[in-house]
């Protein structure tokens, strides 16, 4: 199952299980002072951004590769949201046909297949960015409890790659996510899409991890570019 499949899947339960995104969001905003006008949101997700935007704004365009987020997304005479693939080449080609003034994007970037590509064809708009990545120490204790590798970038990487591509600020935020017990948290991962379908873990496996899983709480780890 490709990722966008499984976060259209679970779109119906994603605002339940989005906690730590909806964080992520309002924190992002924090750093948005111009307070622009026309603006990108690149993996809109079910709206989140433009359920927080407090200013008004002439045109917000909402761009998501899973069709589930999109038909969630609020929508106005100020808000287009379009399908979109940020890992298509093309969607970029779409983007320099239009006028923003920011580009904003929350806790969808860490699934590009290639970041450097990403940045690049971000830096050829011209245009603003905040950005919010989750980063490899997210779920950092579970993958060391099943002795996986991380699936995501981490942040000293992506540093390098942001610094080569933007004039940005760069900081890193860690949260935690408690739980009453470990098959909530299980639940959580899979409800909430971060899992993106990378079911690595057999039955037996899974059933291991879950009785050896020392903490109460899961680990999330983000860099902001801004």
């Amino acid at each position: 199952m490709k990722v966008s499949s499984e976060f259209s899947k679970y779109a119906m339960h994603y605002g339940s299980y989005n906690v730590i995104q909806q964080k992520v969001a309002d924190k992002l905003l924090s750093f948005v002072a111009s307070k622009p006008k026309n603006i990108l949101d690149l993996g809109c997700g079910n709206g989140a951004m433009a359920k927080k935007i407090s200013w008004k704004y002439n045109k917000l365009m909402a761009v998501d590769f899973a069709p589930g987020m999109l038909e969630l997304h609020p929508k106005s005479e100020n808000i287009e949201c379009i399908y979109g693939n940020f890992n298509d080449a093309n969607l970029f080609e779409l983007l320099k046909e239009y006028n923003f003034d920011y580009i904003l994007s929350a806790s969808a970037l860490q699934w590009a297949d290639d970041m450097e590509k990403i940045f690049e064809q971000l830096q050829t708009l011209h245009i603003p960015v905040a950005l919010a990545v989750f980063t490899a120490n997210t779920f950092e204790t579970l993958y060391k409890t099943a002795g996986l590798e991380p699936l995501l970038i981490n942040t000293d990487k992506l540093n390098a790659l942001q610094k080569k591509y933007f004039n940005a600020n760069f900081e890193v935020v860690h949260y935690k996510l408690e739980f009453d017990n470990v098959r909530d948290m299980f639940r959580y991962i899979k409800k909430s899409g971060v899992s993106a379908s990378r079911n690595v873990l057999s039955y037996k496996e899974m059933k291991k991890l879950m009785q050896e899983y020392p903490l109460n709480y899961l680990e999330f780890e983000v860099a902001f570019i801004y």
